[in-house]
């Protein structure tokens, strides 16, 4: 940004406290206009620097114009001359240092008079940094930045630490490459941190809690540190010692933040270390460190000290690989001894700090070509991997199993021989039965496999499962890990090792016959399998390939393929890898990274691939043959095994694979076409027996499989294979597969090209393989037709109408992804119209259309007129449909078309809307949606006059959620227009709905703001668009637009849905759930054998839990029968539910029959159990059970096979049944104590209870 741009923003003040800067600035220009002084940064300067001496006095200071002068100041100063800086550098300091050391100095003129020093430090020259820090020059300034980077507020001490980086980073010209203040500047702020750490240390000595109130100020230190390590490349070497011990201390905070500072400390040092120019200091930073080693067992001191270490070699090797590399055996030596801590936290340091070293500090060369000095290295590094073993380390077995792991990795085939007694001692420890770390060091030997080679590793750990001897132990355990783990090593050892092994196993089981399978033959099946599982990791870029992979083991290979059903898949992935390993090499664009070659260069790679194709055709029709008896979803290997296969047969033989397919299925299509239609229902139903396709079918998935790899030449033979099929109606499944060879072409650069040339023919071909087109081939045919579209030439745009009528009325397929490649479609073709714009769209090729009709100019009004010319059909399902279409290419271009033309659209939608069909009012319903949410609101609020009352009309339509769309509708209207504009124009008699729709969204912004009060975070739609963040909950703008307001409705959206061609699914659960159904008074015992019963797939009914209420009494005590109250019965027993009656009828009486307290159980023996259990609550009220009803019944209506007339006491159904809920119901039918007599039914009267008394 220039300096006019700058002062143009304070020329045009936004905020209050900006109007005293551009008084102050106008003060300015008319004073230079006043003398005839250009506007220039000098003068500027010049001006400014004279009203700062005004503004800043010995006597006072004026604090809020020396502000406005300073920040002046600070955006003139970097675009004024610096010989003008240079010299006026005195003068400027002794006129800022006033506004620097006033107490009350705040940040809006700190910053700014930071920013001041900052520019005349960066212009001063190397003359002028010798001035010493008494004199007035750049060092004083330094030493008042260093002051300030240190202060209490954040934002000036930001903009001072800023300033000093700045300052240093931009050194004046002179032969040395640290700036002359680095040292200064380091010096002052190692002073200011050592000063602080002691202070800190005395007060937590003196325990007077005085510590933690200089952790700010030390962290503030560490920062200013952290700021001119980063700015000068690197600490000052004389002061380095100094500084790791004060940072070694430092991290043994109990703070965690302080630690990780002093880490973030060396980090930025060592970093700035790593740039050759500033290396040379980085052997004195290693050496100081080294000889800063804590106490052996400094648990908090020791783990930063070796993280630091860690780091600092991490550095010297990528700075000097050799030298740090031949310094290995000494530091491991000094690591391995703290793994012998009784700390934990040391010893994980210490295994990460090994770790890290085999990981960063073994260089290429070692690998590749190892001098004599480096096998001397690596036999001492193995040395102290076995001592690391030793019992000594046997509580750090962990943590060196770690460490082990990382030298396998880290040494890869270095690691044989040298590891050996490393991987005899882990697979013994394994081999034992009470050793715990299994986990562990089947991990190492994993490892150990993947660097040494499983031939290495099983000399040394034999399986002895062929020939096992008295005292060695079998090891089939490692056949996972020899699963998991093998790679890049040689074929030849499972030729010669596994191969026999599995004949010898597979002829034991072959011995058992027919006869039942005991354990010991399954045992030897799963062996089988497992020693087969083994192959794709041989067959992962093996160093052997041209050797071990001969015709013999070819042949067995194929005969397995045809032979062993079990065996295939991992067969087929071993042959796959053979091809994509080699590929993954060839494709590596640096051919110079042997290691990451490993071991096998490029052109070994090209070798191998150009052996493999040797093999490929007749491998192929293998694989050919194994596909075609093969039921279709355990195809999928197979398939991806040819098409690995074909990518590297050569041209000739795929040639010749290509036309023995292709005869073969023209004579299947031959005796397809002369089969009748009884043999063909025949032929029908003994594929549904036999579960396998025709071999039509077979043969055109390899057609389209070999497609993308044929010559040019071939593409004819293609082509008519595909237009015979395409046609051919009465197999929708082929017709189908022939389709999809059209997108599997625009796969290949090749495919393309001939798609581009055959463009017409292809046209053609579809246009009039309309008729014939099945169901569930549609989707397939607008994928094929979706690929054409991109390559059609400009000439050929008549393409587009003469299809779309059948694109149009796909968007109401039955099938959901036909619609969604129907819309996607519609939008590729607008998008090619808008792309090609201008060209010429001859209507005379259409074929509907008449052969003198007027050629068009292609644009997207265009394409909209050719989409609504179905809106003039007479046929309402493809009024629907072009409806449908329009509401979704409006809502993708709604800002590229014209406003006229969106009016139109408006216009016509408007009178449909009063169509009495309901297909086509449903599709308007979506579009006016649409409308409604993204047209502009200047075009749509003058429609609202027809618009709202059409809308009403529908509002009491129920069928097909009209009524619940048109809801929709009105929300996002009122929305978006207000109510008030709805209103207006909403019939009288329809208002209700729109009251009824406002009221609704107040009271839910109620529920909002209240939930927001109460903490809960929520917000609408509209604050989700305002912060300008999609919510996870759509997929794109449209599904937000068509089904933003659905939470506001229960109300299903169908035609949204078909609109954007996807449906509304809730994700599947993966799993069902299960319940536990546990009792009241112990958790369920999951050992006991019975807990099974327990466990519910459907939700249990939560027991309502019956509580005893109070009786009603009078002030005697006595019971109240005959109460007029709102509750016309009394009720003994309810529940907690509210008092409702439920009704027990049907599934829920059998359920609570069941898994009810009172249920029927099993005890021991298989002896019933009735629960006899009581609430615990025992009131002070009185309690009615069922013996109080009892009496009062007997007191009441004498002998209980008397019948009450009228109303009395009802029996309910059981506990709760129909009578009422609770035990029993008691009807207000007689009078109570003090009431008038009252003639019933029945006489009697109301005596005491047996129990007594009520009390009070």
């Amino acid at each position: 940004m220039s300096l006019e741009e700058k002062l143009d923003k304070i020329r045009m003040p936004k905020l209050q406290n900006q109007h005293q800067t551009h008084v102050v600035l106008s003060a300015v220009e008319d004073t230079l206009r006043d003398q005839n002084t250009e506007p220039s940064p000098t003068g500027y300067f010049a001006a400014l620097l004279a009203l700062l001496r005004q503004s800043v006095s010995t006597a006072n200071v004026n604090k809020d114009l020396a502000t406005s002068v300073v920040y002046l100041l600070d955006v003139v100063t970097p675009y004024a001359p610096q010989p003008l800086l240079r010299s006026k550098f005195s003068q400027i300091l002794v006129n800022l240092a006033p506004a620097l050391t006033l107490p009350e100095a705040d940040a809006p003129l700190l910053r700014p008079s930071i920013g001041c020093l900052e520019s005349l430090l960066v212009a001063q020259d190397s003359a002028a940094w010798e001035l010493s820090q008494t004199e007035i020059g750049p060092r004083r300034a330094i030493a008042g930045l260093l002051g300030l980077a240190v202060d209490h507020r954040p934002k000036i001490r930001k903009r001072a630490q800023e300033a000093i980086t700045r300052v240093l980073k931009n050194p004046p010209p002179s032969p040395s490459l640290d700036h002359p203040a680095a040292d200064m500047c380091a010096e002052t702020a190692l002073k200011s941190l050592s000063d602080l750490g002691i202070q800190s240390n005395q007060a937590k000595k003196n325990k007077k809690g005085g510590g933690s109130e200089h952790e700010p100020a030390l962290i503030h230190a560490l920062q200013l540190v952290k700021t001119v390590a980063a700015a000068s490349g690197g600490w000052p070497s004389k002061k380095i010692e100094a500084l790791c011990e004060v940072l070694l201390n430092i991290s043994k905070s109990s703070n965690e933040y302080m630690t990780m500072a002093a880490f973030e400390v060396f980090e930025i040092i060592f970093e700035g270390m790593a740039d050759t120019t500033t290396s040379s200091k980085l052997p004195r930073l290693l050496e100081v460190i080294s000889e800063l080693r804590p106490s052996q067992n400094d648990s908090q001191l020791l783990p930063p000290w070796i993280a630091v270490l860690s780091r600092g070699y991490d550095v010297s090797a990528q700075i000097e690989p050799e030298d740090t590399f031949q310094k290995l055996p000494e530091l491991f030596e000094l690591i391995c001894a703290f793994l012998a801590s009784s700390s934990h936290n040391i010893r994980v340091s210490a295994s990460e700090c090994l770790i890290s070293f085999m990981a960063n500090c073994v260089p290429d060369s070692v690998l590749l070509d190892p001098s004599i000095y480096d096998e001397k290295v690596l036999e001492k590094l193995a040395r102290a991997a076995v001592d690391l073993l030793s019992v000594k380390y046997q509580a750090a077995w962990m943590e060196t199993f770690n460490v082990m792991g990382a030298m396998f990795d880290g040494l890869r085939w270095r690691a044989d021989p040298i590891l050996a007694d490393v991987v005899k001692t882990i697979g013994e420890l394994r081999g034992n039965n009470s050793f715990a770390g299994k986990k562990e060091a089947d991990e190492i030997i994993g490892k150990a496999i993947r660097a040494m080679g499983p031939e290495s590793v099983l000399k040394i750990l034999p399986l002895n499962l062929a020939n096992p001897k008295q005292g060695q132990p079998g090891r089939a355990w490692m056949l996972p890990i020899l699963r998991d783990y093998v790679s890049n090593t040689n074929l030849r050892h499972f030729k010669t090792e596994f191969i026999p092994l599995s004949e010898m196993m597979f002829q034991r089981v072959m011995d058992n016959g027919e006869a039942e399978k005991t354990m010991e033959v399954k045992i030897f099946e799963t062996l089988v399998q497992q020693i087969w599982s083994l192959l794709p990791g041989y067959c992962d870029l093996p160093l052997d390939l041209t050797e071990s992979f001969d015709q013999s083991f070819a042949e067995l290979v194929s005969n397995i393929l045809y032979k062993q059903v079990d065996l295939r898949s991992d067969v087929c992935k071993s042959l796959l890898a053979l091809v994509e390993s080699n590929k993954a090499i060839v494709a590596i664009e640096n051919e110079d990274d042997l290691v990451l070659q490993s071991r096998v260069s490029k052109a070994d790679a090209k070798k191998n691939l150009e052996y493999l194709s040797g093999f490929s055709s007749n491998m192929l029709a293998v694989l050919f043959n194994v596909y075609s008896g093969t039921l279709p979803q355990y195809r999928g290997y197979i398939l991806q095994c040819i098409n690995a296969y074909l990518s590297i047969t050569p041209a000739k033989e795929l040639m010749e694979t290509f036309e023995r397919v292709t005869t073969m299925l023209q004579s299947s299509l031959a005796e397809l076409e002369v089969q009748t239609q009884a043999e063909r229902q025949k032929q029908k139903e003994q594929n549904v027996t036999d579960k396998m396709p025709p071999v039509s079918h077979t043969l055109m998935d390899l057609v389209i499989t070999i497609s993308i790899y044929l010559p040019r030449d071939s593409f004819g033979t293609l082509f008519n294979i595909a237009s015979l099929i395409i046609i051919m109606d009465s197999d929708p499944q082929l017709q189908k597969k022939a389709y999809k060879l059209i997108p599997r072409l625009a796969e290949s650069p090749t495919g393309q090209e001939a798609l581009k040339e055959r463009s017409a023919e292809l046209q053609q071909l579809l246009l009039n393989s309309a008729e014939k087109v099945s169901a569930p081939a549609r989707r397939d045919r607008l994928a094929a037709i979706s690929t054409l579209i991109p390559f059609l030439p400009n000439n050929c745009l008549h393409f587009i109408p003469s299809i779309l009528s059948e694109v149009v009325i796909s968007c109401k397929e039955v099938n959901e992804k036909a619609r969604t490649t129907a819309f996607d479609l519609l939008i590729l073709m607008g998008e090619k119209i808008v792309s090609n714009s201008g060209s010429v769209i001859d209507n005379s090729k259409v074929p509907h259309m008449p052969d003198d009709a007027p050629a068009v100019t292609a644009n997207i009004e265009e394409f909209f007129t050719m989409v609504s010319a179905g809106l003039a059909g007479s046929a309402s399902h493809m009024v629907s449909a072009s409806i449908t279409a329009l509401t979704r290419i409006l809502y993708h271009f709604r800002e590229s078309l014209q406003t006229e033309t969106l009016a139109e659209l408006v216009e016509t939608m408007d009178l449909f809307l009063t169509h009495k069909n309901r297909e086509i009012v449903r599709s308007v319903l979506g579009f006016v949606k649409v409308c409604v949410i993204s047209l502009p609101t200047d075009l749509m609020l003058p429609r609202l006059k027809t618009l709202v009352p059409n809308l009403m009309v529908w509002s009491h339509e129920h069928k097909a959620h009209f009524k619940a769309k048109v809801k929709h509708i009105l929300e996002r209207m009122i929305r978006r227009f207000g109510a008030d504009a709805v209103n207006k124009y909403c019939p009288e008699e329809d208002k209700k709905l729109i009251a009824n729709i406002r009221k609704t969204r107040e009271r839910n912004k109620r529920h909002k703001d209240a939930a927001k009060v109460a903490g809960a975070e929520g917000s609408d739609d509209e604050e989700g668009a305002a912060n300008g963040k999609r919510k996870g909950r759509f997929e794109s703008e449209y599904d937000e637009a068509v089904y933003g307001s659905e939470s506001e409705s229960n109300g299903s959206d169908v035609s949204d849905n078909e609109v954007l061609g996807k449906s509304k699914k809730k994700p599947a659960q993966k799993g069902g759930r299960t319940y536990i159904v546990e009792d009241e008074d112990e958790p369920l015992d999951l050992l006991d054998r019975r807990a099974l019963a327990n466990i519910s797939s459907t939700k249990p009914l939560k027991q309502r839990a019956q509580v005893r209420t109070k009786a009603k009494v009078d002030l005697d005590g006595k019971l109240l029968l005959g109460q007029d109250s709102d509750d016309d019965a009394m009720v003994l027993d309810t529940s907690t539910a509210g008092g409702e009656a439920e009704d027990e009828g049907g599934v829920g009486a059998y359920v609570k029959a069941i898994k009810g307290r009172d249920a029927v159980q099993r005890g021991r023996g298989g002896r019933l159990k009735f629960s006899n259990k009581r609430d615990k609550e025992e009131d002070d009220e009185m309690d009615v059970d069922e013996e109080d009803v009892k009496a009062v019944k007997k007191q009441i209506g004498g002998d209980s096979r008397d019948k009450f007339r009228g109303k009395g006491i009802q029996r309910g159904g059981g506990r709760g049944g129909r009578g009422g809920s609770g035990r029993g119901v008691i009807s207000s039918g007689r009078r109570g104590l003090g009431e008038e007599k009252r003639h019933g039914a029945s006489g009697g009267r109301v005596m005491k209870s047996p129990r007594g008394r009520g009390r009070r």
